[in-house]
């Protein structure tokens, strides 16, 4: 039998709870979860690549061998191909998701017809949750309670002083 691989793709800056929802549950799905963290030249992140990957890797651990965290550039379907897999999982907060991850599935589709997208609804404690909003309230000093792994809020506190977590 082949293993039932999904890569996980994002720019993870930083990884949320609601990221980690969705990684416990492909993982109850999947033989196997790839977290790719894209590195996307043109836009700014607050935490490299290698920092995010360790961020992820605090917050989920290795999960017996089952879950790996990786970084890439350049089309994401040629990543998807160098591991082996045929399944990108992405996750979908609200209706506002749906029209970008809508072209961006269709586009993987066109570039690679071999590799499918399942779309994944967070949870309903996390779908307001995003990592550009974690940032705005950390640069504030602001609670981030329950919103990111401890891990996370310590880099965060690092970054821009006293964060709650």
């Amino acid at each position: 039998m082949t293993e039932r691989i999904a890569i996980y793709p994002g720019s993870f800056d930083p990884i949320t709870n609601g990221h980690v929802d969705l990684i416990e549950r492909a993982l109850a799905i999947f033989d196997e979860l790839v977290v790719a963290v894209a590195v996307n030249p043109r836009k700014e992140s607050l935490f490299t690549a290698d920092e995010r990957v360790e961020l992820i890797r605090g917050a989920c651990g290795e999960r017996n061998g089952r879950l790996k965290i990786t970084s890439f550039s350049g089309l994401l379907v040629n990543h998807v191909r160098d591991l082996g897999a045929h399944t990108l999982l992405r996750g979908m907060r609200a209706l506002a998701d749906f029209e970008y991850e809508f072209q961006f599935a269709h586009m993987n589709r066109r570039l690679a017809p071999d590799i499918d997208t399942l779309f994944m609804m967070t949870s309903e404690t996390n779908f307001y949750v995003s990592s550009s909003l974690v940032k705005e309230v950390a640069v504030f000093g602001g609670d981030l309670s329950g919103l990111i792994p401890d891990n996370v809020a310590k880099a965060l506190e690092e970054r821009f002083g006293a964060t709650q977590a």
